[in-house]
């Protein structure tokens, strides 16, 4: 069995990242290439990554960017391993890459989808303006494999995982999402309703990319508008709510009818939270309510309830 590697990437520095798997190929016979997906980059960086191309590393090029969803499954018609390791282009190996792949090949015999998992830094980071997005990774994301599997369809995440081609090309990523969010979701779904299973395993990588907590609040919000919008479009919404625990929140607001005193809090506090929360001392406990407010309310406006008659201040 043969792995492929592949690293979507839209304008960021991948060099070190590459650089510190190309030595893999050739050491370990199962893992055979290395294929950057440029998804629409500025001519410098389309420039650097060219650069990197050789030893069996090649770069897929999109003139214009056709999404996230796109260029994943773009680089999947143009891998040659029996099995497809997807890594975000802002992650690093925590230790050795040698390790980091051998680790995949024990696990290829127990399962067809494999999820290593995300790692943060221990130390906070130096810019106070990024401790939201650390804070959330460190003690939301960061999870060890045992619990993880728990739950293995709630947990899993496209940042770093394996997944058999055969099963790829059947389910592949939704290529309609344009807009940030919920892709993993969406094909966690899917793998749940082919009866597919996932395992987890402590293989992480670090997550370097840590946005402004502007810019995290930002995609939060792109990312529970498109959750909503996906809850609308599957048709077993029972099986989608067992694999998202805001779904699954979500269910029992309803069921106690306090969906409007949720909306009520998002309406009245929003911008109150949003200051609160955009601070170098961020409480998750807020950042939770927020987002739960959120959420219902993007469930009520998709569900075109007038809600604006209701809650005038």
């Amino acid at each position: 069995m043969t792995i492929s590697l592949l690293i979507p990437v839209c304008d960021y520095d991948i060099a070190a990242l590459v650089q510190s798997m190309k030595d893999c190929i050739g050491n370990i016979p199962e893992f055979i290439e290395i294929l950057i997906g440029d998804d629409g980059s500025s001519p410098e960086n389309k420039a650097r990554y060219k650069l990197l191309e050789g030893e069996g590393v090649r770069v897929i090029v999109s003139e214009k960017n056709i999404g996230r969803a796109a260029i994943r499954n773009k680089l999947a018609l143009e891998a040659k391993g029996d099995f497809l390791l997807y890594i975000d282009s802002d992650a690093m190996i925590p230790g050795t890459a040698e390790v980091y792949i051998n680790k995949w090949i024990s696990a290829m015999g127990s399962s067809r989808v494999i999820c290593g998992g995300v790692l943060y830094h221990e130390s906070p980071p130096s810019d106070p303006d990024k401790m939201l997005r650390w804070k959330n990774g460190r003690n939301r994301e960061q999870v060890k494999a045992s619990d993880r599997n728990k739950h293995p369809y709630t947990s899993f995440s496209t940042f770093n995982f394996l997944i058999d081609r055969t099963i790829f090309e059947k389910l592949r990523f939704n290529e309609e999402i344009k807009q940030y969010g919920h892709e993993d979701t969406l094909l966690s779904y899917q793998l749940n309703k082919a009866g597919i299973k996932i395992l987890h395993i402590d293989n992480g990588l670090v997550h370097e990319g840590l946005e402004s907590n502007r810019d995290f609040l930002n995609k939060t919000k792109l990312s529970l508008e498109n959750l909503s919008k996906l809850y609308n479009s599957v048709t077993d919404k029972k099986t989608f709510t067992s694999s998202v625990k805001m779904l699954r929140i979500y269910k029992w607001i309803r069921i106690f009818r306090l969906r409007f005193i949720f909306v009520w809090i998002y309406i009245r506090f929003r911008e109150k939270m949003e200051i609160r929360i955009d601070s170098s001392v961020p409480h998750l406990w807020l950042f939770d309510l927020y987002k739960i407010s959120m959420f219902i309310t993007f469930r009520e406006i998709h569900q075109r309830r007038k809600l604006l008659p209701l809650f005038r201040f």
